[in-house]
């Protein structure tokens, strides 16, 4: 993975900033110094600004400077603007709201320099991010680097300005991972330049690194795409390093990212963005085409984030755990390559179950999960079934075929060392119920003691009373089956059912719309309520 940024995104209100008036806006307080060095960086090639690694570093601390002050007063109007501004558009932007203007011009400046901080012509003339962001002879990162984080805090619903900052706040930050540095700095090989000290100091960037994760894990909390959107570029930024991805899995972050991701996925099925046939009550024409777009690229980046991640699994049992918590992140990635939304969806998701059905406990820390217990898990989500499907299909990606091959060999070998208690059991915990022979009168008479769990908790029996209110009308059919038949078999099973509050659940989908679950509804508290049952059938 690459170090170099991508080119920023431009401003909706780039058209006015060569326009802007330093002198009247004396709410920035800048000096007639800094005044000078920006109409100075304004009429020179970017290149001749950054020539010199002290004068570089003194641009950056302006426009930090000009962005911290500008962000406190700013009237909210270009934050409102939702497209691109053509230059008269972008003049009356200036009137209403100088500061907003103000604020993402410092904002595409700083962009523009650290593309420019990670190009050849930067190595070929010793600047780079590390000895312009960082200073003095320990490599400290300068000060002004808050001004970016409040940015990201304070945005005010400004969505470029948000996304922009957290970005150009990760570049900075990568710039002082070690396990980064040890890269090659470019194409070409050549060494990356050093800070004064001998290279930027990673202690100093180790609370900025956590400021930007827990903005980053705040706004995947959210349900809106928008909101998600400004920290994608962000988060794949971080993944390129150990560091970023360590701190990013501390913070609880497995967790949320998978959550987008089920959410993602299941609000591209309803709009029609899949690969497969949609629903019966959709239509691929019934979301513009842009935005199925937008939401397959979304749900590509965040699934690449995730595969990321796995590669810190052999190193980190702690790792290894967020990933195995409740099923979700394995759930997540199955539900991806199920639905085949796009080729490089399902390319990043069989990937990172690959990482996750391949992983060893290396190193220190070589308890709890571990690949078996991912591979039950992919098993109880339907994988297997999944990946039957996928060898019929013909993909351009050699990397796709090889890793079907891979999971659906590791998945047959594990099925067949597993019992079939274990099967049901993995298929329970992911949520995940499809009818087949662990859904038969013939495999809870043999089984429903094991129901009461190792340490006599009734966990897979709450969890199935869980799933009697799922949206999916098959899972909450199968969840009334399963209750019911371990009513039957298992001694006192009816007053355990009643007292988990079963039966009670159960008699609310007795009059639901769907047959099919008014059916096994009925049938199933008919279970709870007669002690034998086979007298009555």
């Amino acid at each position: 993975m690459s170090d170099a940024p991508k080119p920023v995104p431009s401003s909706c209100v780039a058209a006015a900033f060569r326009h802007i008036q330093w002198d009247p806006l004396s709410s920035l307080r800048l000096t007639p110094q800094e005044t000078a060095l920006l109409r100075m960086a304004e009429t020179n090639p970017i290149e001749y600004t950054l020539g010199d690694a002290r004068d570089a570093t003194m641009y950056v601390r302006v426009l930090l400077k000009l962005l911290q002050e500008a962000s406190l007063n700013v009237s909210g109007h270009v934050a409102r603007i939702s497209s691109v501004c053509n230059e008269q558009m972008a003049l009356d932007a200036l009137d209403a709201d100088p500061l907003g203007v103000a604020t993402h011009y410092a904002i595409a400046k700083l962009g523009t320099i650290l593309t420019t901080l990670s190009s050849a012509w930067a190595a070929e003339n010793g600047v780079s991010i590390g000895n312009v962001f960082y200073s003095g002879t320990e490599g400290e990162l300068i000060e002004q680097w808050k001004a970016l984080l409040r940015v990201m805090s304070k945005g005010k619903g400004d969505a470029y300005a948000q996304r922009t900052s957290a970005l150009c706040l990760a570049h900075v930050l990568l710039a002082a991972c070690p396990s980064r540095r040890a890269a090659p700095a470019d194409a070409r090989g050549g060494a990356r330049p050093k800070a004064a000290g001998g290279g930027p100091s990673y202690a100093s960037a180790i609370e900025p690194l956590e400021a930007l994760t827990a903005w980053i894990i705040s706004q995947l909390k959210s349900s809106n795409s928008v909101t998600v959107g400004t920290t994608v570029p962000a988060m794949m930024t971080l993944m390129k390093a150990s560091e970023g991805r360590q701190v990013f899995a501390a913070s609880g972050g497995i967790k949320y990212l998978s959550r987008q991701l089920r959410q993602r996925d299941k609000k591209l099925a309803t709009t029609g963005g899949g690969s497969g046939p949609p629903a019966s009550a959709y239509s691929a024409a019934a979301a513009p085409e842009h935005r199925a777009n937008s939401s397959v690229q979304q749900l590509y980046e965040l699934g690449f984030c995730l595969w990321c991640l796995t590669y810190e699994l052999n190193r980190f049992a702690d790792v290894r755990a967020d990933f195995g918590k409740d099923g979700l992140p394995v759930l997540a990635l199955v539900e991806l390559v199920s639905s085949a939304p796009r080729e490089k969806v399902v390319r990043v998701a069989l990937a990172a179950l690959r990482n996750l059905a391949l992983c060893t406990a290396d190193g220190a820390g070589t308890e709890g999960t571990d690949a078996r217990e991912f591979l039950g898990e992919m098993l109880g989500a339907g994988l297997l079934k999944a990946l039957g499907l996928l060898r019929d299909r013909q993909f351009s990606d050699p990397d796709i075929v090889e890793d079907v091959d891979t999971l659906h060999q590791l998945l047959t070998d594990n099925f067949k060392e597993m019992t079939r208690w274990e099967v049901y059991e993995h298929e329970v915990k992911t949520g995940q119920l499809v009818w087949g022979s662990t859904h038969t009168d013939a495999f809870f008479k043999e089984n429903a003691r094991l129901m009461e769990g190792q340490n006599g908790d009734f966990d897979v029996i709450k969890i199935l009373t869980s799933l009697l209110s799922s949206k999916d009308e098959d899972i909450a059919a199968i969840a009334c089956f399963d209750l019911g038949e371990f009513c039957r078999f298992y001694p006192n099973g009816r007053a355990i059912a009643k007292r988990l509050g079963a039966k009670e659940m159960a008699m609310t989908l007795i009059e639901h719309d769907n047959p099919e679950v008014q059916h096994q509804a009925l049938t199933a508290v008919s279970k709870m309520m007669v002690q034998n049952w086979e007298y009555v059938k």
